[in-house]
């Protein structure tokens, strides 16, 4: 692979939460899947980064936040651990709660995802990659992707996510992604492609 060596990555911390935030909101603005959360476009700019931020402050706390040092581009990973958890995933409500309480979607979409999301083996769950719109097209996302995806193929760890668009699932076909079989398909709004990815075989 190799792509990730020819930039610089690294690991976000706390001080970088308004990078981040601002670059999951430029990224997403226009990503369908926002578009149905708030479809109107005037109350989205307000209350998207907002919403976002909840993701960032997840990865932030309990998991690794990768970014391209020159902040063009950032990963939200998480670390799956096999088993139902114990507790009811309270992030869902915390995300309506936080940025728009009156609208069931804001909270509908983390449930609907929830529901799909394979629990039977550990793994790397890609929560959110976003790329800043004037460098997208640039291999910044494989960038950062490659080196995780490196690292399960040497530990032997699966990965996950959910691709917002058509488009986006192939790419992740191209990384050794398959779509779950499972769609995630939002009421009188987009599909969702969950997607994982068996560690290569050494």
């Amino acid at each position: 692979m190799g792509t990730g060596s020819a930039r610089r990555i690294r690991q976000a911390g706390e001080s970088d939460r308004a990078t981040l935030v601002r670059l999951l909101d430029a990224a997403f603005m226009n990503d369908p899947v926002s578009c149905w959360v708030f479809p109107e476009e005037a109350h989205r700019r307000k209350v998207h980064s907002l919403f976002l931020g909840v993701f960032a402050d997840v990865a932030l706390a309990e998991g690794r936040v990768d970014i391209m040092e020159d902040e063009t581009a950032m990963a939200l990973w998480l670390q799956v651990p096999a088993g139902l958890p114990e507790e009811e995933d309270d992030t869902p409500a915390l995300m309506r709660r936080t940025a728009d309480p009156e609208n069931e979607r804001a909270e509908m979409i983390g449930r609907l995802t929830g529901a799909v999301h394979p629990h039977d083996r550990a793994h790397e769950y890609l929560l959110m990659i976003a790329v800043d719109p004037e460098h997208q097209g640039r291999g910044l996302g494989r960038a950062l992707i490659e080196p995780v995806l490196e690292r399960c193929d040497r530990e032997g760890i699966p990965a996950y996510l959910e691709a917002s668009s058509e488009r986006s699932s192939h790419l992740y076909e191209r990384l050794g992604f398959a779509f779950t079989g499972t769609a995630v398909d939002l009421p009188d709004g987009p599909r969702m492609w969950p997607m994982w990815r068996e560690p290569a075989a050494g």
